[in-house]
């Protein structure tokens, strides 16, 4: 393979982990966006979409639980590097990736037992 070749499947491969890196954020985005906007739907009494929510995240969590707790996307975004930092396949820091499951995950069950409460008029 000539440095040409090699040069043009890099660009590539740069090009493919940033479209993989840009859908990947735009799908966190959501996600985390509607597990902090539980606690607040449910508090003001929007039930429907309170537990929409849930079904949302329960749906993500099942497609994590199928792929070994790890999103699918990382698995493309590994394919077009080398790269295997906590954030190298999603536009966040590195921090806020590495505990990503472990802090929204915490959120979220505060979200549905808010929900949970206020829907059995317990709050």
């Amino acid at each position: 393979m000539s440095q040409s070749e090699s040069e043009s499947g890099a660009a590539s491969d740069a090009r493919a982990l940033l479209r993989v890196k840009v859908l990947h954020t735009a799908i966190w985005v959501v996600l985390a966006g509607a597990i902090v906007a539980l606690p607040v739907v449910a508090l003001v009494g929007l039930y429907t979409w309170g537990f929409a929510i849930v079904g949302l995240v329960l749906l993500e969590t099942l497609v994590l639980l199928v792929n070994r707790w790890r999103c699918p996307l990382t698995l493309v975004a590994e394919r077009y590097t080398t790269d295997r930092s906590a954030n190298f396949d999603i536009f966040l820091p590195e921090r806020l990736a590495r505990w990503n499951k472990e802090i929204f995950g915490t959120l979220f069950l505060v979200g549905v037992v808010t929900l949970v409460l206020r829907w059995r008029g317990a709050m």
